[in-house]
């Protein structure tokens, strides 16, 4: 048995709670249906942050606060364990003196999505699933179809046709159905749900099961064991569905609750391309709740994202942390791009290439403060994205 504090499954919205060891989506209250939330006996925990030091650095270090009661359903390809380095070049073209970048392009699957499907499928061969379905803008269902294959399971995968061809080949590759659509995220998404339950497909969506989010997660875990368990002052996060940036501030809430940080928070500041700008022009006008915004096509494919399930959480992260949103054209990322690359030698996806945009606009607004430390999160790897950079 491992020791895995996993509890029970809280809704984010109402507070209903819901069993641990049944098959879940979202909240089952017919008068709510958002996101569900994993919580853990902190009560019981008899490790310190001393002992992690023992253990190979990869998501699972922090196993006692993952939803696997059983070890032997673990599912890894050695996620996590992403580095965190200064970006002193960069930082200086702005007159930043702590910037640095937590770059999750080395993970496997070239991106952060493989934290979170790790946990899920892993979630999922413990509750007997066989079955799997996701829409996708690209690199989460590459890694499901990835962890999928590795877990013996069958993976159904539905792709926006304008999203790079990589991406469709490698789910191809790994054994996964891959269904193209004239449409965005959100289309495909709703072809999910009606066939799911035709077909007896889970439906991995983002934020409709709980898992995923425990995956990521962890890189909150990481950041804070990273900075020696003192929070940055700022982190940016680009926000499509926005399971990251909700993973940053379960991570450090579980931390505080664990004793191993205090009640210090970064501001959270969520990225958007413009062409999907809903939780920026719901945060901008104090709202709380989006609305659905697409625009069309953006070279940033994990932004195309026209309306987050889970966007009223979102809205009440920013604002419980002073955080602060802001959009990014694709003329503006594609320069980052290559200031990113020319500055720092690193080849970020464009996803990641819209914070260091986003940044500039907040430091020259006064927005973020010279000595104070910041956080940039790469999510993947430019690679994985040259049909859309070098076009």
């Amino acid at each position: 048995m491992t020791n895995s504090l996993f509890s029970d499954l809280v809704c984010s919205e109402c507070q209903t709670v819901h069993v641990a060891n049944e098959v879940q989506n979202f909240c089952k209250n017919a008068n709510c249906s958002e996101t569900l939330l994993a919580r853990y006996d902190f009560q019981q925990v008899r490790i310190s942050k001393e002992d992690l030091k023992n253990r190979p650095f990869t998501m699972w270090r922090y196993k006692e606060f993952l939803p696997i009661i059983h070890p032997e359903n673990i599912v890894s390809l050695g996620e996590g364990g992403t580095p965190l380095f200064k970006a002193e070049r960069l930082g200086k073209t702005i007159g930043l003196q702590h910037l640095y970048w937590k770059d999750e392009a080395g993970n496997p699957t070239g991106s952060f999505k493989a934290r979170g499907m790790s946990a899920a499928i892993s979630k999922a061969k413990e509750l007997g699933i066989k079955k799997l379905a996701i829409p996708t803008a690209g690199n989460a269902g590459v890694a499901l179809a990835a962890y999928g294959a590795r877990a013996g399971m069958e993976t159904h995968v539905y792709m926006p046709r304008e999203t790079p061809d990589i991406h469709k080949r490698e789910v191809e590759y790994y054994g996964g159905t891959l269904v193209e659509i004239d449409g965005n995220i959100g289309d495909c998404g709703k072809l999910i749900a009606e066939l799911a339950p035709k077909f007896g497909w889970f439906n991995v969506s983002t934020l409709k099961e709980p898992y995923r989010l425990e995956g990521k997660k962890t890189m909150g875990y990481e950041l804070a064991e990273q900075f020696n368990w003192e929070l940055p002052d700022v982190i940016l996060y680009p926000t499509g569905g926005g399971t990251g940036l909700i993973g940053f501030w379960k991570a450090f809430d579980e931390l505080e609750l664990l004793g191993w940080i205090g009640s210090k928070r970064p501001r959270l500041i969520a990225v958007q391309s413009d062409s999907c700008d809903s939780i920026v022009t719901a945060h901008q006008n104090q709202d709380l709740k989006a609305v659905a915004v697409d625009k069309g096509f953006t070279i940033a494919n994990g932004l195309r994202v026209p309306k987050s399930f889970a966007d009223k959480l979102i809205l009440r992260i920013l604002k419980s942390t002073n955080g602060t949103s802001i959009a990014i054209s694709d003329a503006e990322i594609a320069e980052a791009l290559s200031e990113i690359a020319r500055n720092e030698g690193m080849f970020v996806a464009p996803e990641g290439a819209a914070l260091w945009a986003a940044l500039k606009k907040l430091k020259s607004a006064d927005d973020v403060e010279e000595s104070e430390r910041i956080v940039l999160v790469n999510t993947g790897s430019g690679y994985k994205y040259t049909d859309n950079i070098f076009k």
